[in-house]
């Protein structure tokens, strides 16, 4: 850079605004400018802005609300210099510079994701339960002349037994578990609560280069002017490619690449016209034994400037016309075309600008970045599990149309960044819906997308690779990048998918939603479960001359039930849970915990008739017998409410099968072993046994009906 007027090399900590850098192929930003000189310079911005080619840079305006693609006479910091030189004045360094901004944006506290908000929206609504249910038992038990100490302890052992204390285990385990198989499927997990949130997951926002295409300059096809495969037309660019001097950009790699054993030998560099912005074409004189040749690549319009012929015929406006249609089409087909074209060189050593006239055009270039293989696949199996897709691009608008619909999305108009800063929240939301393509998008963009998607409650994903994709990755509920990706973009992702293959995004999805299904069978277990216990309890507690359970034998039953609960995170889990997106339902989850709390309660209330009016129990034997049947009736529905089809039809997981046929087992024989004594529990006729089962059993039955009615409904 320039300092006290000579060129010195400084770290770049000391750049500060107002220094002027000089920049070579190679070079790497230090910081935000514009440029004061260039020639032939090209800068990969692809990290930044997701354009794939790289972006010619000259002097001129730099309008503030141009895309940053667009904005050719401005650089920025980390972005890279690929091929001649430049001069550039800095003008903001550090935290004010664009990847500054990302960073910045990074470290702000993540908002809160869709689970995080629905574990803390039931935390909050079992709390309130909780507390209303030991006021009003308390102060029932204090009305009834019940000893304060003994309702207390009575009242606190309810809102316990209410309380779905494994869930943090059962979380836990879940994750952990889920964290393991998708680590198998290639998915490394960054946040062990994303997983949820994947499963959750209605809507997937992504961008393009690097994530949905190969994020490579590909050869399409070499063609003559008619529009026919011309290999010679390949073989003339590929030399252009290999003998010019500059830093080989992506373009020229693909074309030798490409090239491969047809690129010609024994042919002499004798000379070179480098690349320039205002010509915008590339000329090399080459000799072999026929001769001296100018051969010329570029873009097609300055190409054509210079060409008096189309294969020896005479270029007129006819023809002339009927290259830029072509050139059109091609670009509506998100392909980028460059002109290839030739002529004999008189004898000489020295050649320049001037001899770049009376070109024959051979043909054309068609080079592209395109999709990954099998993605359209892939998004398509995305779409069928109920995950809306959205293209998030910095890309030109034309690039972005024409990939968004070779992977199967609609042709429409892209939402271009100018047409984002125009909209509100709500009518950002909404044009998403219609219009799941954006284009010309810089990263604040493409978070404010995110955040307005998510204001209108959908759950939303973001797939991307590049600096740029590091705000839309931090705004999302799950960020998801790939092995490939910079730095910034893996820090900032919940989720990095290990491989190429875009399909671990389905396996990822449907192992968050299982994950969510057991965690949410748990909870609908316990909450209806104990809800209908304590509602019993609480109930009968009044008009019983005793406690209908000590606070001990609540503890124990609510330990005992938890034991098959630890393995519903192995639990099968049906087809038709794994076919939509899946969230917290505060409201939904209320109703079942009430619906089925209540069948819980008639059949407890039935029991206690039965103990009082046909065995005439005693305290001891009524607080055993009704142990054992809370406890029955608690594994039962566990089989039951983990299936919305009939109990019969869905195989539960071999560990909760066994466990929960285990724990049953043991609940009668309880009472005779020494153990029960301990909390107070004795030994019960078989005849209350018996009648305990059929209790049971007619349990089972109710808890079916209700099952298909709720469901049905809610279904509805």
């Amino acid at each position: 850079m320039w300092r006290d007027g000579a060129v010195v090399e400084l770290p770049v900590a000391d750049v500060v605004p107002g220094d002027v850098v000089e920049l070579g192929a190679g070079s790497v930003l230090p910081g935000d400018g514009v440029f004061l000189e260039a020639q032939a310079c090209q800068v990969d911005e692809a990290a930044l802005t997701g354009e794939t080619f790289p972006v010619e840079k000259r002097p001129g305006p730099v309008a503030a609300d141009t895309p940053l693609a667009g904005r050719v006479g401005a650089g920025w910091m980390g972005t890279s210099v690929a091929t001649g030189t430049a001069r550039l004045l800095v003008v903001a360094v550090g935290a004010d510079t664009q990847v500054g901004g990302i960073a910045a944006d990074l470290g702000r506290p993540e908002p809160e994701t869709a689970f995080e908000a629905g574990v803390r929206g039931f935390g909050a609504t079992v709390t309130r339960a909780m507390a209303v249910l030991v006021v009003a038992v308390l102060a029932v038990l204090v009305y009834a002349d019940r000893p304060i100490l003994d309702a207390l302890l009575f009242a606190v052992a309810l809102a316990v037994g209410l309380a779905p204390e494994l869930l943090p285990a059962i979380l836990a385990v879940n994750l952990a578990q889920g964290a393991r198989r998708m680590g198998d499927r290639g998915v490394l997990v960054r946040r062990l609560s994303a997983i949820e949130d994947f499963g959750a997951m209605d809507t997937l926002c992504t961008d393009k280069t690097g994530t949905l295409t190969l994020g490579e300059v590909r050869v399409e096809g070499a063609v003559d002017p008619s529009g026919q495969a011309d290999p010679v037309v390949l073989t003339r660019a590929a030399l252009n490619a290999a003998l010019q001097r500059g830093l080989l950009n992506p373009i020229d790699a693909a074309l030798i690449a490409a090239a491969g054993d047809a690129l010609p030998v024994g042919v002499e560099r004798v000379g070179e016209v480098p690349y320039d912005f205002r010509r915008k074409r590339l000329s090399v004189a080459v000799r072999d034994e026929h001769g001296a040749v100018l051969l010329t690549k570029g873009a097609v319009v300055p190409v054509l400037d210079v060409c008096t012929t189309v294969r020896g015929a005479p270029l007129d406006a006819a023809a002339r016309a009927d290259a830029l249609a072509r050139l059109a089409a091609w670009g509506a087909q998100g392909i980028r075309a460059l002109a290839v074209a030739q002529r004999p060189l008189p004898p000489g050593d020295s050649w320049s600008v001037a001899d770049e006239h009376d070109l024959d055009l051979l043909g054309f270039l068609l080079l592209s970045d395109p999709p990954k293989p099998g993605v359209a696949a892939a998004l398509r199996r995305l779409q069928g599990l109920g995950v809306e897709v959205v293209v998030v691009s910095g890309d030109n608008r034309h690039a972005v149309r024409h990939l968004a619909v070779a992977v199967g999305l609609p042709d429409v108009p892209p939402v271009t960044g100018a047409e984002v800063d125009t909209l509100d929240e709500v009518g950002l939301a909404a044009v998403a819906r219609h219009r799941p393509v954006f284009a010309e998008t810089d990263p604040g963009q493409k978070a404010r997308a995110i955040r307005a998607l998510r204001a209108r409650g959908r759950v939303v994903g973001y797939l991307g690779d590049g600096v740029n994709d590091a705000p839309p990755l931090h705004a999302a509920d799950v960020g998801l990048s790939v092995s490939g990706a910079v730095d910034v973009a893996r820090e900032a992702a919940d989720l990095v998918l290990v491989g190429p293959d875009l399909d671990v995004l389905t396996e990822g999805i449907l192992e968050g939603r299982r994950i969510f299904a057991n965690t949410l069978k748990y909870v609908l277990t316990t909450e209806s479960a104990n809800l209908g216990n304590m509602l019993s309890m609480a109930a009968t507690a009044v008009f019983l001359p005793f406690l209908p359970l000590l606070p001990t034998q609540i503890l124990l039953n609510n330990f005992l039930s938890d034991i098959p609960a630890l393995a519903m995170a192995s639990d099968r889990v049906d087809a038709d849970q794994l076919a939509r997106p899946v969230r917290w339902d505060q409201a939904g989850i209320a109703r079942f915990m009430v619906v089925f709390g209540l069948v819980s309660t008639a059949f407890d209330l039935a029991t206690f008739a039965v103990l009082l009016e046909v065995f005439r129990a005693e305290e001891g034997r009524f607080r055993t017998a009704w142990f054992v049947e809370s406890l029955l009736t608690e594994l039962a529905v566990a089989l039951l409410v983990r299936t919305r089809m009939p109990a019969w039809r869905s195989r539960p997981g071999t560990a909760l099968l066994i466990s929960t046929v285990l724990v049953a087992a043991f609940a009668p024989l309880l009472p005779v072993l020494p153990l029960g004594r301990l909390f107070a529990l004795e030994p019960l006729p078989i005849a209350l046994v018996a009648a305990l089962v059929g209790i049971t059993l007619g349990y089972v039955v109710a808890v079916e009906v209700a099952k298909h009615f709720f469901w049905r409904t809610a279904r509805a």
